[in-house]
């Protein structure tokens, strides 16, 4: 059986980069085996993860790197200077984001992202290794792009996959699959679909990795909290692709309210309609006991690496930090029940 392992979410809010080397030192001690990072309209996915690189020896990984707003070579110059930095501890986690990232922000085309991504894998996997790379693709091209600095080990490619078609490539051509914004129950539906995939395509089913970040809430209940919450799952839940990942898990019906109210523009509406049972499924949220016991749930589903992005709604920034810390040091992997326990 895969270990199961706990990891950062990167960057973590309240502090600054520089300060991610003796953060992420405390967390290695407490038993974080993993820092993975995100990008959304921050910080890039690859800076935090040199700063812990270098702090750490704990496994680093990007969930995710986009394959429309990087082109392949530089793409490619990225993660062969992350493996440099943290040699057999990298993990390139690619996806293909959403529309407003692409489109709205980054001036490219949404089209054909599950191509897209399947071809991004086949051309990293020849230019990691320190071939001259010639690709003729449908969705990119390459001519004559040669690394002179190829990784000296090779660097696992993990597929950000959302609905069947993406998960279908995760499991045909990744090491491993990343999930977002799914509860502990969607879990091996979206599980089952890699598997599958991988049996299929004359791969070991169980060799996938699966890595979700789960986004933990620390503040206590209460209507400002709980409406927070609910604008962050609106702000998501309309973008096109993670409203059809929902319809696909089968929650048409508990979100189409939502859906309906911010078609409409009434978003003040939109963000009253969150059903707390969604709430409470895709946001972590409670004591620390009650939010150790909802990451063993999604580790018991069929996740492998639990991936813990922590928010909370305090603006005093020194309260902030405090609350991250504790929280970070309160979900310690080193006090977890056995089942969820990495070691």
């Amino acid at each position: 059986m895969r270990e199961k392992r706990w990891a950062l979410s990167l960057p973590v809010e309240g502090f600054s980069l520089a300060e991610h080397a003796e953060l992420a030192r405390e967390a290695e001690r407490l038993g974080y085996t993993d820092a993975w990072s995100y990008e959304v309209d921050g910080v890039d996915c690859f800076a935090p993860l040199a700063v812990v690189g270098v702090a750490t020896g704990m496994r680093v990984g990007t969930a995710i790197a986009n394959v429309f707003t990087r082109g392949p070579a530089t793409l490619a110059m990225s993660a062969a200077g992350l493996a440099d930095i943290a040699p057999g501890r990298f993990c390139l986690g690619i996806g293909a984001g959403s529309q407003p990232i692409v489109e709205a922000w980054n001036g490219g085309a949404f089209a054909r992202p599950a191509t897209r991504v399947r071809e991004m894998v086949r051309f990293l996997r020849q230019a990691l290794a320190g071939e001259r790379v010639v690709f003729p693709g449908e969705t990119f091209s390459v001519d004559g792009f040669r690394l002179t600095r190829p990784p000296a080990e090779p660097v696992p490619i993990h597929v950000a996959a959302l609905r069947p078609g993406m998960l279908r490539v995760a499991g045909e051509v990744g090491d491993g699959a990343v999930f977002n914004w799914l509860a502990a129950q969607d879990v091996p539906k979206a599980v089952g679909v890699v598997r599958e995939a991988a049996a299929r395509a004359g791969r070991d089913p169980d060799a996938i990795e699966i890595t979700a970040r789960l986004m933990i809430n620390l503040d206590p209940p209460g209507p400002a909290p709980d409406a927070a919450v609910r604008r962050h799952i609106t702000a998501y839940l309309n973008v096109p692709v993670y409203r059809a990942f929902h319809e696909w898990l089968g929650r048409g019906e508990a979100l189409g309210p939502m859906w309906e109210a911010w078609r409409q523009g009434d978003r003040k509406a939109a963000v009253a309609a969150v059903p707390e049972r969604v709430m409470n499924d895709l946001i972590i949220r409670g004591s620390p006991d009650e939010i150790r016991a909802h990451v063993v749930r999604y580790l018991d589903a069929g996740i492998d690496t639990a991936c813990l992005q922590f928010a909370t709604g305090e603006e005093d920034p020194v309260k902030k930090r405090d609350i991250v810390r504790n929280a970070i040091r309160a979900l310690a992997p080193a006090r977890a029940t056995p089942r969820g326990n990495p070691r």
